[in-house]
């Protein structure tokens, strides 16, 4: 139950639904109670044949009323219980979302997707049964148990010691399965988070694998992991299977020494015949608490699993967050200092920036060039802290980066990473992303300047348009495009574009950086690029090597030199030219 910690201020805020709930939940089993008692006295009454048609009209009447009041209160203890459970998942369901938002990105790099979903999806339900069902036939079973043997006693108190006998073996058994349950169940939950991963891969590469023609070995691949589900599913089906025979056994034993015991003593009139079926009655309602008992003890066990799986999410931590220092700050104007950075991963192995000394100034154009694999885009990464710098290395406006607040940091910077990303929605809703308040007239605008409008408007709907998952109708360059047209509209004072031209011909790229040559105006801008257009429209060029600051100057300065700038400058050059040739071949 440690694990439920967590849930202390969901339960509070839930307190009144839960404890309507359980008075109700009482009643229930107090009206149950009286039934037999009622039965008691009418076949006693048969029994010293002193019935009367009108006294049988008001025993039957007095059952009825009893039931009538035990749906009544039924109802209003799976209304109020029931229901706090589903805010209860809800809140949890919400939390899990938000807190997996604040996560840094490292997390997500080692967590499957499909792990997340299971959380989100069967951990969660599994926690709202727990608080569901399992506590209300918990705590159902205590109060009918205890209430039903004292009863038991009112009648006969040594005939109930004889039909409790078997109890105490219930309980140790109880304890027992409970605990191969849970562990049964850990691992049940972690198969099925294979499994789900399995799908979500398989679905988002479907096109890769119908062009490797791979259907019918995936096809193979995910019936084996859903065969070991199923194994998993079954071996707590056996556990389950085995536990409630045992139970069903013990309490028939107790039925059984009641029969033996409770029909001499009526023989021998100790206890009156209408007693006799009262207490076989109760023993009836005796044996639901100790089934149920299982019953909750395995949905509970599961709830408890699970809650543990999620608390395990909950106490990460997130890498990159406001610290204690930050600064109460207005959109920045765009100054970028750095000095001496250096990093390197968590393994803290490698350098993949060294050393980098550079100042950006307001409205500066900067491109950052660079073979691959030389720290680009690790560079972007740190300027808009996706990852988290080192302390006293990147200032904005002469504030260190750590001393400005997430928002305003991520508010004053467009960033368009490498691999854009798009939800499967409607165009305007994606480039809208950003800016959910954007007029109609603002999203044209920009997309007019990413050169992504004419083909919007040449789609049957339009802006209206749904691009399916990842934006999977669309091509790479129109992804691009539309993830351009995204950061523009934000319309921020610093402007990042991390090789986000890569899938447009050139001829797309050069109107692209012409509808921009106006946007940038007045912004810094930060361009990782392998293009020639970018490189001759820089205001300064930077050029990394294996991390470090290799050349640095404008487009003429640098060529000039004859180093590595130069180099790629050439090798661009001949691949371009060949690029238009192809073209004009296709043409």
């Amino acid at each position: 139950m440690k694990a439920f910690k967590t849930l202390k201020n969901d339960f509070i805020a839930n307190r009144w639904q839960i404890l309507i709930g359980l008075i109700a939940l009482l009643i229930v089993d107090v009206l149950q109670l009286f039934i037999p008692r009622v039965i008691k006295y009418a076949i006693d009454d048969l029994t010293l044949g002193i019935f009367s048609p009108f006294r049988l009209l008001l025993y039957g009447l007095e059952v009825f009323l009893l039931a009538l009041g035990i749906g009544g209160f039924r109802y209003v203890w799976r209304n109020f219980l029931l229901g706090a459970a589903r805010r209860i998942e809800k809140t949890l369901r919400d939390r899990l979302f938000i807190h997996l938002q604040t996560l840094s990105s490292s997390y997500f790099s080692h967590t499957k997707i499909g792990d997340l979903m299971a959380h989100a999806t069967n951990d969660v339900e599994a926690v709202r049964m727990a608080m569901s069902m399992g506590v209300v036939f918990l705590v159902d079973t205590i109060i009918l148990g205890v209430l039903t043997i004292f009863f038991m006693i009112y009648i006969h108190p040594r005939l109930t010691l004889f039909a409790i006998l078997p109890m105490p073996l219930i309980t140790l058994i109880t304890l027992l399965f409970s605990r191969a349950i849970h562990r049964r169940f850990e691992i049940l939950q972690k198969t099925f988070a294979s499994l789900t991963e399995r799908v979500r891969e398989s679905i988002a590469g479907i096109r890769v694998i119908k062009a490797y023609v791979l259907e019918e070995r995936e096809g193979k691949k995910l019936s084996q992991l859903s065969q070991d589900y199923i194994q998993k599913n079954l071996n707590v089906t056996k556990v389950w299977g085995m536990f409630f025979p045992i139970i069903l056994f013990f309490s028939n034993l107790s039925m059984a020494i009641v029969l033996y015991a409770g029909g001499k003593l009526t023989i021998f009139q100790s206890i009156s015949t209408g007693d006799f079926v009262a207490f076989l009655s109760y023993l009836g309602l005796l044996a639901w608490p100790m089934m149920a008992l299982g019953w909750a003890i395995n949905v509970i066990q599961r709830g408890g699993a699970s809650m543990d799986r999620l608390n395990r999410i909950f106490a990460e931590t997130p890498e990159i967050f406001d610290s204690s220092g930050a600064i109460p700050l207005g959109p920045l104007k765009g100054r970028i200092d750095i000095k001496g950075l250096t990093f390197s991963p968590g393994d803290g192995r490698s350098l993949i920036l060294q050393n980098i000394h550079l100042t950006v100034k307001e409205r500066e154009r900067l491109v950052v060039a660079g073979r691959t694999g030389s720290g680009k885009t690790v560079f972007c990464n740190l300027v808009a802290r996706i990852l988290e710098p080192p302390q006293g290395y990147l200032f904005f406006d002469g504030i260190e980066i750590h001393e400005i607040p997430l928002e305003v940091l991520r508010r004053s910077l467009g960033y368009v990473p490498q691999d854009t990303f798009l939800f499967s929605d409607t165009i305007r809703e994606n480039i809208a992303f950003g800016k959910l308040d954007a007029t109609d007239k603002e999203i044209e605008e920009a997309a007019r300047l990413a050169q992504i409008y004419d083909e919007i408007m040449g789609f049957p709907e339009g802006m209206n348009t749904v691009i399916g998952e990842r934006g999977i109708t669309l091509s790479g360059g129109q992804r691009q495009r539309i993830a351009i047209a995204r950061a523009i509209l934000m319309d921020p004072p610093i402007f990042i574009l991390d090789d986000a031209l890569s899938s447009v011909d050139i001829q797309t790229e050069e109107r692209i950086l012409e509808g921009l040559e106006k946007f940038l105006q007045g912004k810094t801008s930060i361009l990782i690029t392998h293009r020639i257009a970018p490189l001759r429209r820089a205001d300064r060029i930077i050029v990394l090597e294996e991390g470090k600051v290799a050349e640095m100057g404008d487009h003429n300065t640098l060529l000039s030199k004859g180093g590595i700038y130069t180099d790629l400058y050439w090798q661009r050059q001949l691949e371009e030219e060949l690029e238009r040739n192809n073209t004009g071949i296709m043409e």
